[in-house]
Order: C-alpha cells, then sequence, then structure tokens
C-alpha cells in the first residue's frame, strides 16, 4: 500500500507543480503575443496530445520529470513572414524577462494559495513543552528547565514543535546569541533565555537541531509493549514478537519506551541481552544491535516500535485562521520558506551545512508518499513546500535554467544589446555542467539513505 501512495503521490506531485510552473510561462507568452506552438507535461514519447484553437499542441509525456513551454522563435529554424511578430525571439527585453520569470513567480504563488487553504483548515499542534533537558547542554547553560514552554525564537512566535524546528533550522552553520521566550507551566510568568551558538552544527549530515540543544520534547509516558517490527531489524531477528513488553536491556530496567530509545542509541553494533514478557513468562533474547547514520551520526537501532500513545487535551493546541487572515498566513509562510531554501543553498555553497542535505528524486517520492498516506494536509504542506523549492531553484542564475536566461536578459536590458552567441554558448555548457552535477549529488545521497 504503501508503493501505491509513494508511485500516485509523486505523479500527482510532479503533474500539479509542472504545469503550474510551465502554465505560467504560456499565460504571460500568449498576454505579450508570443505563438505558443507546444505545451509539454513531461519527456519523451507522448502518452496523449490534443490541439487547442490557436494551434498549440498540448502533450503529457512518458517521462514525468519536468516539462516545457516550446515557442515560435527565429533561433529553432525558419519563421514564415506573417508570423515573425509571434515569435519570442522579436518580443522586448521586458516582455523576455516576464515571460521566463512567469514560472517560477507561479511556482510561489501556487505555494500561497497551498498554505492560505492550510491555514484556514486549521492544524492540530503539540505545545512545545520541554519534557527534559540534557546537563551541561546549551539550553540547560541557558537555564531552560523541563516542564518549560518555548513561546518564541528570535522574536518569532512558535505555537508548535514544527514551528520551534523551523526556527532552528535557520540558525544551523551560524554562530552568535540564540534567544528564546519562554513561559513556566506553574505561574505562567515568561523569561527571556540566550544560547550561544559557535558553528552550531556547521557541516551535520543528520541534523537534529531541537536534540543537539539538549532539549527533549514533552512526551506521554507510553508503556515500551512492542506494536510494529522491521522484518530485517535486530529485534525480529532475535525473536522478539509483537505484543512483548520489554522488560530490561543487559540488566537495566525498561519503564516506559523513551528508556528504550536512551538505552539503544549508544549501543550500535553492540551485543545485548534483551529481557521481554511474554504471556507472563520472562523470556532473555541475546541480539546484535544494528546501527544507522555515519561518524558521529552513528546510533543503536533495534528495529522495533511502539503503537502511538494519547496526547492530553491541555497539550494540543488548534490554530487556524478565517479566510481574510489566512492570506497573511500563506504570505508570511511562502517567504519564510523561501529565504529559508536561498539560505540553506548559500549554506551548503560556503560549508556551513552539509551538502548530504541535499535530496533527489528518491527521496522526494519517498516524502510525497508518506505525506500523502498521512493525510490532506500533509499532502498540501509537502506539494507546498516543494514548489517553493521549485521556483527559486529555477530563479538561480545558472544557464539552461530561468533564472540563467533573466541574467542574460537582464545583461542586454543594461548593455542595450545581447550577448554573442559564443558567450551564451559557453554559460550554457557551464550550466548543463552544473545541474548535472548537483543531480547526481543528489541522487548519490538518496541510494545512501536507502
Amino acid at each position: 500500500m504503501s508503493a501505491l501512495y509513494m508511485i500516485i503521490g509523486t505523479l500527482v506531485a510532479l503533474g500539479v507543480l509542472v504545469t503550474f510552473h510551465e502554465y505560467g510561462h504560456f499565460w504571460v507568452a500568449r498576454r505579450c503575443g508570443v505563438k505558443v506552438l507546444r505545451f509539454s507535461v513531461g519527456f519523451g514519447r507522448p502518452l496523449c496530445r490534443w490541439y487547442d484553437r490557436q494551434g498549440t499542441e498540448f502533450v503529457i509525456a512518458a517521462i514525468p520529470l519536468g516539462g516545457y513551454v516550446k515557442m515560435l522563435d527565429e533561433r529553432e529554424g525558419d519563421v514564415p513572414p506573417a508570423l515573425l511578430d509571434q515569435t519570442f525571439n522579436r518580443k522586448t527585453v521586458r516582455q523576455r524577462i516576464a515571460i521566463v520569470s512567469a514560472g517560477p513567480i507561479a511556482n510561489f504563488l501556487l505555494a500561497l494559495v497551498f498554505f492560505w487553504a492550510l491555514a484556514m483548515l486549521g492544524t492540530e499542534q503539540i505545545r512545545p513543552v520541554v519534557g527534559a533537558v540534557e546537563i551541561g547542554s546549551l539550553a540547560d547553560r541557558a537555564g531552560l528547565t523541563a516542564g518549560q514552554e518555548i513561546v518564541e525564537i528570535n522574536g518569532k512566535p512558535t505555537s508548535g514543535w514544527s514551528e520551534v524546528n523551523l526556527q532552528l533550522i535557520r540558525r544551523l552553520g551560524e554562530s552568535g546569541s540564540l534567544e528564546m521566550l519562554v513561559r513556566d507551566g506553574e505561574d505562567g510568568q515568561t523569561q527571556r533565555l540566550q544560547l550561544e551558538l559557535n558553528n552550531w552544527l556547521k557541516g551535520a549530515e543528520e541534523p537534529d537541531p531541537i536534540g543537539s540543544l539538549g532539549i527533549r520534547p514533552w512526551r506521554p509516558v507510553i508503556a515500551p509493549i512492542v506494536a510494529q517490527l522491521d522484518p530485517d531489524g535486530p529485534a525480529q531477528a532475535a525473536g522478539v514478537r509483537l505484543g512483548d513488553r520489554l522488560v530490561s536491556l543487559d540488566g537495566q530496567p525498561l519503564g516506559e519506551w523513551q528508556e528504550v530509545i536512551d538505552r539503544v542509541r549508544p549501543l550500535g553494533g553492540k551485543s545485548v541481552v534483551l529481557q521481554v514478557e511474554r504471556g507472563g513468562l520472562m523470556i532473555e533474547l541475546p541480539m546484535n544491535l544494528a546501527q544507522r547514520g555515519e561518524g558521529d551520526e552513528r546510533r543503536g537501532y533495534l528495529g522495533a516500535g511502539i503503537a502511538g500513545g494519547e496526547w492530553p487535551q491541555e497539550m494540543l493546541r488548534n490554530v487556524s485562521f478565517g479566510p481574510v487572515e489566512a492570506i497573511g498566513q500563506g504570505l508570511s509562510r511562502t517567504w519564510t520558506m523561501s529565504v529559508l531554501t536561498l539560505d540553506s543553498l548559500k549554506k551548503m555553497l560556503f560549508g556551513e551545512l552539509s551538502v548530504k542535505n541535499l535530496s533527489g528524486p528518491i527521496t522526494i517520492a519517498k516524502v510525497a508518499g508518506a505525506s500523502a498516506q498521512s493525510g490532506v494536509g500533509d499532502f498540501l504542506n509537502f506539494l507546498a513546500y516543494l514548489s517553493i523549492s521549485l521556483g527559486v531553484l529555477n530563479l538561480l542564475p545558472i544557464p539552461v535554467l530561468d533564472g540563467g536566461h533573466l541574467l542574460f536578459y537582464m545583461v542586454e536590458w543594461v548593455r542595450g544589446r545581447p550577448l554573442s552567441d559564443r558567450v551564451q554558448g559557453w554559460g550554457v555548457q557551464i550550466g548543463i555542467s552544473l545541474v548535472v552535477g548537483v543531480m547526481l549529488l543528489a541522487l548519490v545521497n538518496d541510494l545512501g539513505r536507502l
């Protein structure tokens, strides 16, 4: 079932985002008087095609990894004299800039619509209440204690843990002061804390912003009763069964599930003895714990899970907005995620953020499937983030991307004449090399995650 969700989710995501991107080019081109020859969603062999009254061919092709809008252009072939005024290359620089930039703008507008809809639908968020603070950690030195709720980070409200994580992600690889406004659970008094960062998580391959500060979010106590088993995991191989209650690990009692996580994490690759209770009997199961991650990020892996616990209502918060307020929320969210995406790319370029965080088509497909299976809200959220990423990446000043064409046209606007074909040819070759290199890197990262 998960594979079906992944396939359908990926096709829907790519289909929607590519169609809107290319429709942006198409719509503005038509308004500028350019004749559009073909509007294609996908590449390769056409699966179906049709024509409109103006002779534009619409195609859905076999390879759904992009699309294109082909316009009438003298540089690509002979054009009848009667149609010269409808060629792309004869339009003004400002018109060409408008046509090229319309695709990425359409992606930002689509993300805005999705965020607007999500703001009206509302979300149920878990209040960012601290469950425990690691002794000697950044949070501990700043004075954060268990039971406090994180209200703001650097002046930005944090209604739930997802907002806390988002604000922390913005500081990855940086040094300086991180300001937190926290509220005590008992009397409701607030105080401001300063956490001092020093190249915080710089170059980390799998950054855990909340955990690296020494913060453990509050969670309900859940009994360590096995409800899930990885068929290839150590627990399954050692004989653990669904319904077993985990009693101890190497003689140390396991009272709740978080203790299981804490004990297993540092024992990757080691032999242990797990004691379980099954039908009133105590059974000892020797096993070799697996490990995941690389370098300092390695951690032990048991291959067992539990059923989700019930959250107290006082720890949940419903956040929703009216139609007008939701517009502001959509604009704010779109701007925040656009800046974050651009900032992350800059940090990767300067080594502040590991390039291992770059994802390719395999990761996108997995996240598409997981979000589609999770529900409409999560899938819309994923589409909005992916649409913003597509918009930002296409605006990068790299030839062969929309941003590269914009760069050429901006230079033409300033100089009063276009760059020579030779210079533009060099730019395209460099652009193709960069794009192919980044795609290969993202694919290697995807395969490594598998």
